[in-house]
């Protein structure tokens, strides 16, 4: 199949088609997802907190973005592949977000950025657009704004705090941006921004009525430890499978089961090996 671009994402909201997102931050896995058929694979700042085992995403750094943003973008085609903006590479200054933004796509292969935040940051989506590099807005429950909001709350349950959400996804739409992140907001804001929108919104606890979804890779596949949020379903428990196999493999080790011979070379074998 072709790779999918930006304007078929413009497409599939005019058809009412829903957009398939993942985040992934490694060949295998994006892998995986490319022959699931999912749509767009997002290589997400929550890298921090999905691989790196921190405890927010505000740590993660451009060289980490890029080095797992390169591992997704050179294993897939025709997945969309976008990299999220760290934390501090885009608020300083305009100039600064896109010349951070251009570094991204450059060094990884990625087609697009993701930026969160939509009133503060249209100047910064604005720039990274002009620079030639696609925008993926993102309103609502902002991760790297966690310490600001006081954790991490649904937003958008007042009738304020709903406008500022639908201010923000219409600012980034204003600014360039060709797709938004709507996260953890009551459904029907959810539908309200959806059909405000010119652009698709995605969903990630934002109810059924946006024109995609979109969850981290590590919860859905049920890899994930501790309390996970409401909108998150597992769809497999390969943690619990991973840990079941580690265990027979310690457990016939220690037995002497494996290896065996099938597993052992001979003079015959000369010249193989893991290639």
């Amino acid at each position: 199949m072709d790779e999918i671009n930006v304007l078929q994402f413009a497409e599939y909201k005019r058809e009412r088609r829903k957009i398939t997102a993942i985040t992934a931050y490694d060949a295998p896995f994006a892998k995986i997802m490319e022959e699931a058929g999912i749509d767009l694979v997002l290589v997400g700042d929550s890298v921090g907190m999905a691989v790196h085992g921190r405890p927010d995403t505000l740590s993660v750094t451009m060289e980490e973005m890029i080095l797992h943003g390169r591992s997704v973008a050179s294993a897939v085609t025709r997945p969309f592949v976008a990299v999220d903006m760290p934390y501090m590479t885009f608020q300083a200054s305009k100039e600064l977000a896109a010349q951070n933004a251009v570094r991204l796509v450059k060094e990884t292969g990625a087609k697009a950025v993701k930026v969160e935040g939509g009133v503060k940051v249209a100047s910064a989506i604005r720039a990274i657009v002009e620079a030639g590099v696609p925008v993926i807005g993102h309103a609502g429950l902002l991760p790297q704004s966690v310490h600001e909001i006081g954790g991490y709350k649904a937003q958008g349950t007042t009738a304020q705090s709903a406008r500022v959400v639908m201010e923000d996804a219409l600012a980034a739409e204003e600014a360039g941006a060709f797709m938004v992140v709507l996260e953890a907001i009551p459904a029907e804001l959810g539908r309200s921004i959806t059909g405000a929108l010119g652009i698709p919104a995605i969903g990630i606890g934002a109810g059924p009525h946006c024109d995609g979804q979109i969850l981290v890779m590590h919860d859905m596949l049920g890899l994930s430890t501790g309390r996970l949020p409401r909108f998150v379903k597992t769809y497999a428990n390969l943690r619990e499978q991973a840990v079941a196999a580690a265990r027979k493999y310690a457990d016939e080790v220690r037995s002497g089961a494996f290896p065996t011979d099938e597993h052992s070379y001979h003079a015959k074998n000369e010249g193989e090996g893991r290639k």
